[in-house]
């Protein structure tokens, strides 16, 4: 006798109220906050000084060893358009109208890049029941384990800004996210994608003085010439150009619970692909919830307990054990 649909709804409610009635009571009230780490490191993103030159994606797939990502299957060249199990960092374009003015909202054009945005309180680490995405303690980057990843891919689902991507075509697939490099880090390096950023829109360093460099930028004035950093934060390279209009706006500084990325635009940021959040990370409402579910895999052993019931209840009698 076949397993039905209506069935198969029954236990899995069946086993949600088994699960409510004989466990402690979960609190749902959020958690404190996260607070961002001090020794926290990251990445302050530009997009006025930004030239679309890619070079940041170049960099990032030789140091992490990324095979070529084809959008268009007769091309020779690298050509994603987007983020994949391929391509962990992009440089994307925003268009209106004639776009004859960069950085502009109308009939203009900006550039913005997508990677992962290490969020001080990660939905992701939140969702994962094994803890194979996990903040690193002394930088607070965002690491992946795949020793420990089951392949739930609750990470993807929790991820506000769709950043990590899973290897569908490898026989042993993993989660794929932007790691800061941080393999570099041990020898003294950095970020590639800022290591090789020409322009200084993309400067890596502690998140405490990438905030205020992005607040020095907002205070400068339109039209005057200024120097900005190159590589680094607290790098001597500098390069000098001309200010152009900001938003009044970092976005990462409160965003979701905060991030240890920072962005500049003169465009609004939802318009460049990023999601309006609140100030608060979604963890910090449901990870008392979450953990309390996964502890023990308590869900899933209930409603396993509970199909196993059904199935011997409907094959007694039929013929079978």
């Amino acid at each position: 006798m076949g397993l039905s649909r209506r069935d198969f709804l029954k236990v899995s409610a069946s086993g949600g109220l088994l699960l409510a009635s004989n466990l402690a009571p979960v609190p749902a009230l959020a958690r404190d906050p996260v607070p961002r780490l001090p020794e926290a490191v990251g990445i302050l993103y530009d997009a006025t000084a930004c030239i679309g030159c890619k070079a940041c994606m170049s960099a990032c797939k030789e140091y992490n060893h990324l095979p070529p990502d084809h959008y268009n299957p007769s091309n020779i060249w690298d050509d994603p358009i987007d983020l994949s199990a391929k391509t962990v960092n992009i440089v994307k374009l925003y268009v209106n109208g004639t776009a004859q003015a960069k950085d502009q909202e109308i009939n203009g054009y900006s550039y913005i890049r997508r990677f992962c945005m290490h969020c001080v309180d990660p939905s992701c680490t939140s969702a994962c029941p094994v803890r194979a995405l996990h903040k690193a303690s002394n930088t607070g980057v965002v690491m992946y384990d795949k020793s420990a990843c089951i392949g739930c891919r609750y990470c993807q689902i929790a991820c506000p800004y769709n950043i990590p991507k899973f290897q569908w075509d490898q026989a042993f697939p993993q989660i794929v996210k932007c790691q800061l490099c941080s393999q570099r880090f041990a020898q003294g390096g950095y970020s590639a994608c800022c290591e090789f950023c020409p322009t200084g829109a993309s400067i890596f360093g502690n998140v405490q003085d990438l905030l205020k460099e992005a607040k020095r930028r907002l205070s400068l004035k339109v039209g005057e010439f200024a120097d900005y950093p190159l590589q680094r934060v607290d790098s001597p390279n500098k390069v000098s150009r001309q200010v152009t209009p900001y938003l009044q706006h970092i976005y990462g500084d409160k965003e979701g619970g905060g991030s240890q990325v920072l962005m500049l635009a003169n465009v609004p940021f939802n318009k460049l692909g990023l999601p309006q959040l609140p100030p608060t990370s979604q963890a910090s409402h449901s990870e008392t919830l979450y953990h309390t579910l996964y502890k023990g895999m308590i869900v899933p052993y209930v409603v396993l307990g509970g199909l196993f019931a059904l199935i011997y209840k409907n094959t007694t009698g039929h013929g079978l054990p």
